[in-house]
Order: structure tokens, then sequence, then C-alpha cells
């Protein structure tokens, strides 16, 4: 099915800007998702890989470099299989190693590298140059369901998290996730191609929930979430998002979007 799409001034007055990065664990979040499609951008990156540092640049200023009023959801996703060069880093998952390869899957790819840039499910290699048109097209979309995102401190210090997917089809289709992800994170490499430099990282991936199921269009998940005592609790973003069976993002939310409705 083709996705509608928002005339471009409507889409402009409903989308609220995500700033990055806001505190968000220290008060209660709740947000939903507009009409507009969010571009969930999804970097693969590596501290033991020389060419990944100035990818991260990118995504860590992507915010100041959109259009007012763009949507967007950042996150950079630490893959494993650098480390055996001679750093490891210590956000690499293998869990995103596989969903990497999940995305490139799909669109029938067979190789994985870094830096990769995927926005809203589809590889993006000229992303030095046209990531924020590819923002703009991906908010240019009307999204097929809403997403609604909750964040609250429990008594014990715990994270709280929600989120709750509504579609006016029953017959939408597609999977929720919800993620942590920590901003302002410095790192200074030892040893391998990045030797001697010192790294700084936003939108880190950090915590990785799902796949939930729609079911009749529509789906639910609560988490408490103990937060390891390195996070630092001023730095964190929950994002939710729901991707339909051909890897494609159907919206997208984050917690940065409550501070910048609070600050309107």
């Amino acid at each position: 099915m083709k996705a509608s799409r928002l005339p471009t001034a409507i889409a402009t007055a409903i989308a609220t800007c995500c700033v990055m990065p806001a505190s968000y664990a220290a008060n209660s979040c709740a947000f939903k998702s507009g009409p507009a499609t969010a571009a969930l951008v999804e970097l693969y990156t590596s501290e033991g890989c020389s060419s990944c540092p100035p990818a991260d640049r990118q995504l860590n200023r992507l915010p100041r470099t959109l259009d007012r009023g763009a949507v967007v959801v950042p996150l950079a996703l630490h893959v494993t299989y650098w480390d055996r060069i001679g750093w490891k880093d210590v956000f690499a998952q293998k869990g995103f190693d596989a969903r990497q390869a999940q995305l490139l899957a799909s669109a029938r790819h067979k190789f994985a590298y870094t830096p990769q840039f995927f926005v809203n499910g589809r590889e993006l290699r000229d992303w030095s140059d046209n990531l924020p048109a590819a923002v703009r097209r991906t908010n240019a979309i009307l999204a097929p369901l809403t997403i609604t995102l909750k964040t609250s401190a429990t008594d014990a210090g715990a994270l709280l998290l929600e989120a709750a997917v509504s579609a006016p089809g029953q017959r939408t289709a597609g999977d929720l996730y919800v993620a942590l992800s920590e901003s302002a994170l410095v790192s200074k490499v030892l040893s391998g191609e990045n030797q001697g430099a010192t790294l700084r990282h936003d939108a880190t991936a950090r915590l990785w929930l799902g796949p939930f199921a729609l079911t009749g269009g529509s789906a639910h998940m609560r988490q408490q979430v103990a937060l390891p005592a390195g996070w630092q609790r001023e730095r964190l973003q929950a994002v939710a998002f729901v991707q339909a069976p051909d890897a494609r993002i159907l919206q997208a939310v984050i917690t940065a979007q409550c501070q910048r409705v609070a600050s309107l």
C-alpha cells in the first residue's frame, strides 16, 4: 500500500522538534505521536572503526541541522564485530549485530558494515549530505497508527516504561519495540584503529525490548527497569517504534518530545 502524504505546511505545523540531550528520568513523561511519521534514524557504529567518528558526529548534531518542526528519533547502535581488531566497544551488543542483519536481509542486501545509516528501516548511503532530506520526506508521510509512550520513576528508583499502539485498521501488522538511549558518553580509546582518540556519543542504545506483536492493530507493553549505577539518569531517553513486516518503520516517538512540548 502506498503511504499517504501530508501537505507540507500541515506536516510542518503539527510536527514537534526533538532536542537532544534532554532529561526525562527525573520527571514523568507521557507523549502521544501525531499524524506525521517521525524519522527513526539508526546508525550502526563501533568505537573500533576508524571511519565511524564522522558518522557519530553527524548523528550527534543531527537535531541542530534539521528544518524547524522536523520530527526525528536518533539511535546509535554499537556492533560487536569490530571488537576483534584490538578495542572492545563497551556499548556494543550482539543484539544490535542481529538487528543490522535483519534490516539488510529485508532489503536483500548481503553485507553489513560501519558506519551504516538507516532511516525508517531503509539504508541511506549518502548520509553525509542527505540526512535532512530523508527526514523531511519521512515526516511528510501520514502515519498509519499512534504510539503513546510513558515513563515514570518508581519509589525504588527504577524506571517504569509503558508503550501502547493503536491503529485504525485492525489488520495493521507490525511489532512494537522500546529502547533506552544515553547521551553525552565519552570514551578514551587506548588501542585499535582509533587509538588515542576521545570519542563522544549521543543517543547510544543501552536497552532494547521487543518485539511485541500487534494484535488487531494494537499492542501494549509495561516493564520496570532497574537502571545500572553507571548510567546517567539525566541523559537517558526512551524510544518506542513500530516496525512493519517489511522492516518499514510505521511510527516512532522519543521522550525528548516531552521536554520540547513543555517548553513551548
